[in-house]
Protein backbone atom coordinates (compact mmCIF):
# COMPACT_ATOMS: atom_id res chain seq x y z
CA UNK A 1 0.00 0.00 0.00
CA UNK A 2 1.54 3.32 -1.13
CA UNK A 3 0.84 6.22 1.89
CA UNK A 4 -0.26 9.72 0.38
CA UNK A 5 0.51 12.25 2.82
CA UNK A 6 -2.66 14.67 3.09
CA UNK A 7 -2.71 18.11 2.51
CA UNK A 8 -1.81 20.43 5.50
CA UNK A 9 -3.89 24.09 6.12
CA UNK A 10 -2.49 26.81 8.35
CA UNK A 11 -5.24 28.41 10.29
CA UNK A 12 -4.65 32.08 12.00
CA UNK A 13 -7.45 33.03 14.14
CA UNK A 14 -7.36 36.94 15.58
CA UNK A 15 -10.10 38.34 16.30
CA UNK A 16 -9.98 39.56 19.84
CA UNK A 17 -7.33 38.68 22.63
CA UNK A 18 -6.28 35.27 21.63
CA UNK A 19 -4.04 35.13 18.70
CA UNK A 20 -3.79 31.19 18.23
CA UNK A 21 -2.40 29.11 15.33
CA UNK A 22 -3.57 25.65 14.27
CA UNK A 23 -2.18 23.51 12.07
CA UNK A 24 -4.41 20.86 10.59
CA UNK A 25 -4.68 18.05 7.67
CA UNK A 26 -7.27 18.18 4.95
CA UNK A 27 -8.55 14.79 6.63
CA UNK A 28 -9.45 16.64 9.73
CA UNK A 29 -6.64 15.77 12.22
CA UNK A 30 -5.15 18.53 14.11
CA UNK A 31 -1.37 18.48 14.05
CA UNK A 32 -0.78 20.90 16.35
CA UNK A 33 -2.80 24.45 18.05
CA UNK A 34 -0.98 27.22 19.79
CA UNK A 35 -3.02 29.92 21.27
CA UNK A 36 -1.40 32.97 22.84
CA UNK A 37 -3.94 35.10 25.15
CA UNK A 38 -3.68 38.89 26.09
CA UNK A 39 -4.87 39.20 29.71
CA UNK A 40 -5.53 42.98 30.39
CA UNK A 41 -3.71 43.80 33.98
CA UNK A 42 -7.07 45.26 34.44
CA UNK A 43 -10.71 46.91 32.95
CA UNK A 44 -11.78 45.43 29.69
CA UNK A 45 -9.65 44.50 26.35
CA UNK A 46 -8.24 47.60 24.78
CA UNK A 47 -8.04 47.46 20.79
CA UNK A 48 -4.20 49.28 20.77
CA UNK A 49 -2.76 47.40 23.73
CA UNK A 50 -4.40 43.88 21.93
CA UNK A 51 -2.71 44.99 18.68
CA UNK A 52 1.01 46.02 19.85
CA UNK A 53 0.79 42.77 21.87
CA UNK A 54 -0.06 40.37 18.68
CA UNK A 55 2.35 41.93 16.79
CA UNK A 56 5.06 41.29 19.43
CA UNK A 57 4.46 38.01 19.43
CA UNK A 58 2.92 36.22 16.40
CA UNK A 59 5.57 34.99 14.65
CA UNK A 60 6.51 32.93 18.09
CA UNK A 61 2.79 31.43 18.08
CA UNK A 62 3.67 30.28 14.05
CA UNK A 63 7.12 29.22 14.98
CA UNK A 64 6.10 26.87 18.17
CA UNK A 65 3.10 25.60 15.78
CA UNK A 66 5.18 24.30 13.18
CA UNK A 67 7.57 22.87 15.39
CA UNK A 68 4.44 21.29 17.43
CA UNK A 69 3.31 19.45 14.09
CA UNK A 70 6.62 18.46 13.01
CA UNK A 71 6.72 20.20 9.83
CA UNK A 72 8.16 23.57 7.90
CA UNK A 73 6.47 26.58 6.69
CA UNK A 74 7.67 24.66 2.98
CA UNK A 75 5.18 21.68 3.67
CA UNK A 76 1.86 23.96 4.32
CA UNK A 77 -0.56 23.80 1.50
CA UNK A 78 -3.22 26.05 2.45
CA UNK A 79 -3.38 29.38 4.57
CA UNK A 80 -6.90 30.21 6.20
CA UNK A 81 -7.74 33.13 8.46
CA UNK A 82 -10.56 35.00 10.45
CA UNK A 83 -11.79 37.48 8.31
CA UNK A 84 -15.33 38.54 10.38
CA UNK A 85 -16.60 39.18 12.71
CA UNK A 86 -14.10 40.66 15.40
CA UNK A 87 -11.77 43.65 16.62
CA UNK A 88 -10.93 45.71 13.38
CA UNK A 89 -6.92 46.68 14.43
CA UNK A 90 -6.72 42.81 15.40
CA UNK A 91 -8.43 41.29 12.13
CA UNK A 92 -5.61 43.49 10.58
CA UNK A 93 -2.89 41.41 11.49
CA UNK A 94 -4.02 38.28 10.90
CA UNK A 95 -4.69 39.05 7.07
CA UNK A 96 -1.72 40.69 6.79
CA UNK A 97 0.17 38.12 7.86
CA UNK A 98 -2.28 35.51 5.90
CA UNK A 99 -1.26 37.08 2.71
CA UNK A 100 2.02 37.71 3.33
CA UNK A 101 2.40 33.61 3.86
CA UNK A 102 0.52 32.97 1.51
CA UNK A 103 2.33 35.52 -1.26
CA UNK A 104 5.66 34.26 0.12
CA UNK A 105 4.43 30.38 -0.24
CA UNK A 106 2.73 30.51 -3.26
CA UNK A 107 -0.19 28.55 -1.65
CA UNK A 108 -3.95 29.45 -1.83
CA UNK A 109 -5.67 31.65 0.88
CA UNK A 110 -9.21 31.79 2.35
CA UNK A 111 -11.06 33.87 3.98
CA UNK A 112 -13.20 32.42 6.89
CA UNK A 113 -15.82 34.05 9.20
CA UNK A 114 -15.36 33.77 12.37
CA UNK A 115 -18.91 32.27 13.93
CA UNK A 116 -19.44 29.70 11.32
CA UNK A 117 -15.64 28.19 12.26
CA UNK A 118 -17.16 27.44 15.62
CA UNK A 119 -19.77 25.39 14.22
CA UNK A 120 -17.80 23.57 11.98
CA UNK A 121 -14.85 22.52 14.60
CA UNK A 122 -18.11 21.26 16.40
CA UNK A 123 -19.59 19.48 13.82
CA UNK A 124 -15.98 17.83 13.05
CA UNK A 125 -14.89 17.14 16.67
CA UNK A 126 -18.59 15.88 17.77
CA UNK A 127 -18.91 14.18 14.97
CA UNK A 128 -22.53 15.08 14.17
CA UNK A 129 -24.17 16.51 10.43
CA UNK A 130 -26.76 19.27 11.13
CA UNK A 131 -27.19 20.56 14.25
CA UNK A 132 -29.04 23.22 15.88
CA UNK A 133 -25.71 25.78 17.23
CA UNK A 134 -25.90 27.45 20.23
CA UNK A 135 -22.54 29.33 19.83
CA UNK A 136 -21.85 31.71 23.22
CA UNK A 137 -18.73 33.50 24.02
CA UNK A 138 -17.87 37.32 24.83
CA UNK A 139 -18.01 38.73 21.62
CA UNK A 140 -21.17 36.79 20.49
CA UNK A 141 -24.59 34.99 21.39
CA UNK A 142 -26.24 33.34 18.45
CA UNK A 143 -28.46 30.35 18.01
CA UNK A 144 -28.48 29.10 13.95
CA UNK A 145 -29.24 26.01 12.16
CA UNK A 146 -28.09 25.31 8.47
CA UNK A 147 -31.41 26.50 5.55
CA UNK A 148 -31.61 27.30 2.05
CA UNK A 149 -27.51 27.30 1.87
CA UNK A 150 -26.79 29.54 4.59
CA UNK A 151 -26.42 29.20 8.54
CA UNK A 152 -29.86 31.21 8.96
CA UNK A 153 -30.06 32.89 12.52
CA UNK A 154 -32.77 32.03 14.74
CA UNK A 155 -32.24 34.15 17.54
CA UNK A 156 -29.48 35.90 18.94
CA UNK A 157 -28.40 39.03 21.64
CA UNK A 158 -29.58 42.98 21.06
CA UNK A 159 -26.87 44.03 22.80
CA UNK A 160 -24.18 42.12 24.87
CA UNK A 161 -23.35 38.78 24.43
CA UNK A 162 -23.35 36.43 27.57
CA UNK A 163 -19.68 35.77 27.59
CA UNK A 164 -19.33 39.51 27.79
CA UNK A 165 -21.80 39.87 30.83
CA UNK A 166 -20.08 37.55 32.56
CA UNK A 167 -16.58 39.44 31.83
CA UNK A 168 -18.35 42.91 32.68
CA UNK A 169 -19.58 41.37 36.20
CA UNK A 170 -16.47 39.48 37.01
CA UNK A 171 -14.35 42.99 36.64
CA UNK A 172 -16.83 45.15 38.46
CA UNK A 173 -16.31 42.53 41.75
CA UNK A 174 -12.42 42.54 41.27
CA UNK A 175 -12.13 39.17 39.22
CA UNK A 176 -9.38 39.00 36.25
CA UNK A 177 -9.97 38.20 32.96
CA UNK A 178 -11.54 35.79 31.88
CA UNK A 179 -14.26 36.28 34.33
CA UNK A 180 -16.62 33.33 32.93
CA UNK A 181 -14.91 30.57 34.63
CA UNK A 182 -14.47 32.38 37.98
CA UNK A 183 -17.89 32.85 38.04
CA UNK A 184 -19.24 29.34 37.44
CA UNK A 185 -16.98 28.56 40.29
CA UNK A 186 -18.32 31.05 42.77
CA UNK A 187 -21.88 29.99 41.85
CA UNK A 188 -21.43 26.23 42.45
CA UNK A 189 -21.24 27.67 46.08
CA UNK A 190 -24.83 29.12 46.42
CA UNK A 191 -27.99 27.91 45.88
CA UNK A 192 -30.01 31.31 46.98
CA UNK A 193 -31.56 32.77 43.94
CA UNK A 194 -32.00 36.61 43.81
CA UNK A 195 -34.56 37.90 41.65
CA UNK A 196 -33.23 39.13 38.44
CA UNK A 197 -34.65 40.56 34.85
CA UNK A 198 -35.31 37.54 32.79
CA UNK A 199 -35.50 39.43 29.07
CA UNK A 200 -36.32 37.15 25.88
CA UNK A 201 -38.03 39.24 23.25
CA UNK A 202 -39.92 36.87 20.66
CA UNK A 203 -36.30 34.69 19.69
CA UNK A 204 -33.79 37.15 20.51
CA UNK A 205 -32.44 37.97 23.78
CA UNK A 206 -31.41 41.16 26.25
CA UNK A 207 -28.73 41.16 28.58
CA UNK A 208 -28.29 44.66 29.21
CA UNK A 209 -30.73 45.16 31.78
CA UNK A 210 -29.60 41.79 33.51
CA UNK A 211 -26.04 43.04 33.41
CA UNK A 212 -27.24 46.67 35.11
CA UNK A 213 -29.69 44.70 37.51
CA UNK A 214 -26.25 42.17 39.39
CA UNK A 215 -24.21 45.71 39.47
CA UNK A 216 -26.95 47.24 41.80
CA UNK A 217 -27.12 44.32 44.04
CA UNK A 218 -23.25 44.34 44.48
CA UNK A 219 -23.08 47.94 44.97
CA UNK A 220 -26.24 47.53 47.31
CA UNK A 221 -26.31 48.00 51.22
CA UNK A 222 -27.33 44.19 50.95
CA UNK A 223 -24.63 43.04 49.45
CA UNK A 224 -22.49 41.06 51.86
CA UNK A 225 -25.14 40.91 55.00
CA UNK A 226 -28.34 39.22 53.39
CA UNK A 227 -26.70 37.91 50.00
CA UNK A 228 -23.22 37.32 49.37
CA UNK A 229 -20.61 37.20 45.91
CA UNK A 230 -21.90 33.54 45.43
CA UNK A 231 -25.76 33.86 45.90
CA UNK A 232 -25.06 36.80 43.10
CA UNK A 233 -22.69 34.68 40.80
CA UNK A 234 -25.71 31.95 41.13
CA UNK A 235 -28.56 34.27 39.61
CA UNK A 236 -26.96 36.30 37.33
CA UNK A 237 -25.67 32.62 36.01
CA UNK A 238 -29.57 30.98 36.54
CA UNK A 239 -30.72 33.67 34.69
CA UNK A 240 -28.91 34.02 31.93
CA UNK A 241 -28.89 30.44 31.40
CA UNK A 242 -32.03 30.12 31.78
CA UNK A 243 -33.29 32.55 28.73
CA UNK A 244 -30.51 31.14 26.55
CA UNK A 245 -32.24 27.68 27.21
CA UNK A 246 -35.55 29.00 26.33
CA UNK A 247 -34.96 30.26 23.12
CA UNK A 248 -32.96 27.35 21.90
CA UNK A 249 -35.77 25.19 23.05
CA UNK A 250 -37.82 26.93 20.68
CA UNK A 251 -35.55 27.07 17.87
CA UNK A 252 -35.31 23.31 18.10
CA UNK A 253 -39.08 22.92 17.81
CA UNK A 254 -39.27 24.95 15.34
CA UNK A 255 -36.28 23.50 12.66
CA UNK A 256 -37.00 20.12 14.05
CA UNK A 257 -33.37 19.41 14.31
CA UNK A 258 -32.35 15.80 15.73
CA UNK A 259 -29.07 17.04 17.17
CA UNK A 260 -27.96 20.02 19.16
CA UNK A 261 -24.45 21.73 19.39
CA UNK A 262 -23.19 23.67 22.30
CA UNK A 263 -19.82 25.57 21.43
CA UNK A 264 -17.83 29.25 22.13
CA UNK A 265 -15.67 29.77 25.00
CA UNK A 266 -18.97 29.84 27.48
CA UNK A 267 -19.88 26.32 26.05
CA UNK A 268 -17.44 25.04 29.00
CA UNK A 269 -19.38 26.38 31.54
CA UNK A 270 -20.76 23.02 32.81
CA UNK A 271 -24.25 24.51 34.24
CA UNK A 272 -25.55 25.46 30.99
CA UNK A 273 -24.26 22.31 29.59
CA UNK A 274 -26.45 20.74 31.99
CA UNK A 275 -29.15 22.92 30.60
CA UNK A 276 -28.84 22.89 27.28
CA UNK A 277 -28.45 18.86 27.36
CA UNK A 278 -31.85 19.01 29.44
CA UNK A 279 -33.99 20.47 27.20
CA UNK A 280 -32.42 18.46 24.24
CA UNK A 281 -33.10 15.46 25.93
CA UNK A 282 -37.32 16.28 26.00
CA UNK A 283 -37.22 17.25 22.19
CA UNK A 284 -35.31 13.58 21.21
CA UNK A 285 -32.41 15.62 20.11
CA UNK A 286 -28.68 14.16 20.10
CA UNK A 287 -26.75 16.81 22.45
CA UNK A 288 -22.99 17.22 22.03
CA UNK A 289 -20.92 20.12 23.26
CA UNK A 290 -17.85 21.15 21.62
CA UNK A 291 -14.64 19.54 23.62
CA UNK A 292 -13.05 22.18 25.66
CA UNK A 293 -9.66 22.30 23.82
CA UNK A 294 -11.65 23.88 20.83
CA UNK A 295 -14.26 25.85 22.75
CA UNK A 296 -12.58 29.17 22.49
CA UNK A 297 -11.10 31.07 19.25
CA UNK A 298 -8.43 28.90 17.93
CA UNK A 299 -6.93 28.33 14.91
CA UNK A 300 -7.59 24.73 14.41
CA UNK A 301 -11.17 26.06 13.56
CA UNK A 302 -10.02 28.70 11.08
CA UNK A 303 -8.07 25.90 9.44
CA UNK A 304 -10.63 23.75 9.11
CA UNK A 305 -13.69 26.06 7.40
CA UNK A 306 -10.76 26.97 5.55
CA UNK A 307 -10.10 23.73 3.86
CA UNK A 308 -14.20 23.20 3.74
CA UNK A 309 -14.17 26.30 1.80
CA UNK A 310 -11.63 25.00 -0.16
CA UNK A 311 -12.79 21.95 -1.17
CA UNK A 312 -15.83 23.28 -2.32
CA UNK A 313 -15.28 26.50 -3.98
CA UNK A 314 -11.25 27.02 -4.29
CA UNK A 315 -9.26 29.78 -2.90
CA UNK A 316 -9.91 33.51 -2.23
CA UNK A 317 -8.16 36.19 -4.58
CA UNK A 318 -6.31 38.14 -2.50
CA UNK A 319 -9.19 41.09 -2.95
CA UNK A 320 -11.14 39.33 -1.82
CA UNK A 321 -9.72 38.52 1.93
CA UNK A 322 -10.50 42.18 2.68
CA UNK A 323 -11.86 42.05 6.56
CA UNK A 324 -15.77 42.58 7.86
CA UNK A 325 -15.79 43.04 11.51
CA UNK A 326 -19.31 43.74 11.49
CA UNK A 327 -20.14 40.43 8.77
CA UNK A 328 -23.07 38.23 10.05
CA UNK A 329 -22.48 34.65 9.45
CA UNK A 330 -26.13 34.31 7.73
CA UNK A 331 -24.67 37.16 5.17
CA UNK A 332 -22.10 33.71 3.59
CA UNK A 333 -22.85 30.91 1.62
CA UNK A 334 -22.20 27.62 2.82
CA UNK A 335 -21.23 25.61 -0.49
CA UNK A 336 -19.60 22.57 0.96
CA UNK A 337 -22.94 21.56 2.63
CA UNK A 338 -25.46 21.92 -0.35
Amino acid sequence: MIYIKSKIALGIESTAHTWSVGIIDFEGNVLSLVNNMYLPEKGGLHPAAVKEYHLNNFHKVIKKALHNANITLKEIDLIAFSKSPGLGPILKIGAHVARILSQLLKIPIVAVNHCIAHIEIGRLMCNIDDPLTLYVSGGNTIISAYESGRYQIFGETLDIPVGNLLDMFARDVGLAHPGGPKIEKLAQESNTYLSLPYVVKGMDLSFSGLYTATKRLIESSDYGKKFTLNDVAHSLQETSFAMLTEVTERAIAHTEKTEVLLTGGVAANKRLQEMVKSISEDHNAKFEVVPLKYAGDNGAMIGWTGILRYKAEGAHTISATQINPKERMDQISIPWRN
